[in-house]
């Protein structure tokens, strides 16, 4: 069952009537969607559980600061449903389609509505990659790929994995984690997927955030996924009372790394209208964070990095220099002779993004 209205969660969530009302001004602009199994997870008796706070609508979300587009999607979008912001990478939404609406979601301005960036021009985009050798891998994205129905994955994979020059073929999704009887009760996906994987590597990139969401359904998921020849990997986001805190990074990366789903990226939380003023944690408190739950991690999970994705590229955050400068890195960058150039950023202890007004040119080191 699919919950999407305030009211269905009233009994189950112990809600008031005013709360109910409350929660329903939030659902009404940011549209709610949570799983029977998701749900299932939420310690019912807890208005701080961090799976609640990943799921249920909060006040907090109410906010107008912020934006919609944090990272520049829209100016990198040469066909609507594709995006090509670094050179070798390109980016399709196939689908706007979630089976949970994560409350920190980056991409709230889509969540739960038809819209002209999903893609609906499959052969354009198609075509675009074909004629772009520069392109060595593809993300299927959305909205939740594996959401997208079989037969619309089937064709992008079908076409994609037949372009010489890709490598890879990476599928975002965060069914293993919200829905994982999206796979587990589809054989007839798995299969395809272990198809396709013939032809061009499969990378499944998921989104684990507490230890509460490895589950035996959820690892029985990720397993099955590997069986299907898929390569699994994690991409964590810091959020604010949710995992802010060493001891649940390192439980969540110890477990993960144990069922096979390698941690790959820590990011910082995105200054999304709905999400800055709920979720945000500051720079330099989750740089420390990050440093010391990466200390007691074994080698194998160490291998992460604690990024940002900037309109400018995809930042990786190294480390402090002096008192109050911040310094990074482009792991990735729209303009190619960023790449790889490090950065001093003077930065406030309570700064949880780069200043509207950054400018790389000014901190190079």
């Amino acid at each position: 069952m699919l919950y999407t209205q305030m009211h269905e969660l009233k009994n189950i969530l112990s809600l008031t009537d005013a709360q109910v009302e409350e929660l329903k001004q939030v659902a009404d602009r940011f549209p709610m969607m949570i799983g029977t199994y998701y749900l299932s997870l939420i310690d019912q008796t807890n208005p701080d559980d961090p799976i609640r706070k990943m799921a249920i609508p909060s006040l907090a979300e109410l906010s107008k600061d912020g934006r919609f587009d944090t990272s520049g999607e829209a100016d990198n979008t040469p066909i609507p449903g594709l995006q090509h912001k670094y050179r070798e990478t390109a980016l399709i939404l196939v689908t706007d389609q979630c089976a949970m609406y994560c409350r920190h979601c980056f991409r709230k301005r889509l969540v739960g509505l038809a819209s002209k960036e999903v893609a609906s021009h499959w052969q354009e985009i198609v075509t675009y990659i074909q004629n772009h050798s520069e392109i060595s891998n593809v993300i299927l994205s959305g909205g939740d790929a594996l959401m997208a129905d079989d037969e619309a994955l089937v064709q992008f994979l079908d076409a994609l994995t037949q372009i010489d020059h890709i490598d890879l073929i990476r599928i975002a999704t965060r069914t293993p984690v919200t829905f994982p009887e999206r796979i587990l009760q589809d054989t007839a996906l798995l299969a395809q997927l272990a198809h396709f994987g013939k032809r061009k590597q499969l990378y499944v990139v998921t989104q684990f955030n507490h230890p509460h969401e490895v589950t035996a359904q959820s690892t029985a998921a990720i397993k099955a996924l590997l069986h299907a020849g898929c390569i699994a990997r994690n991409q964590m986001v810091l959020l604010k009372g949710v995992n802010d805190d060493p001891a649940v990074i390192t439980s969540l990366f110890r477990a993960l790394t144990g069922i096979g789903c390698m941690p790959y990226y820590v990011f910082q939380c995105r200054p999304v209208t709905g999400v800055q003023n709920h979720f945000q944690v500051p720079l330099w408190e989750g740089l420390e964070i990050v440093e010391r739950a990466k200390a007691s991690q074994n080698g194998m999970a160490k291998a992460f990095k604690y990024c940002m994705s900037h309109t400018t590229g995809k930042l990786e955050i190294l480390g402090g220099s002096g008192s109050t400068d911040m310094l990074l890195r482009y792991h990735e960058a729209k303009d190619p002779s960023l790449y790889g150039k490090l950065l001093r950023v003077p930065l406030e202890k309570d700064a949880c993004w780069l200043p509207d007004n950054f400018d790389a040119s000014t901190v190079l080191l």
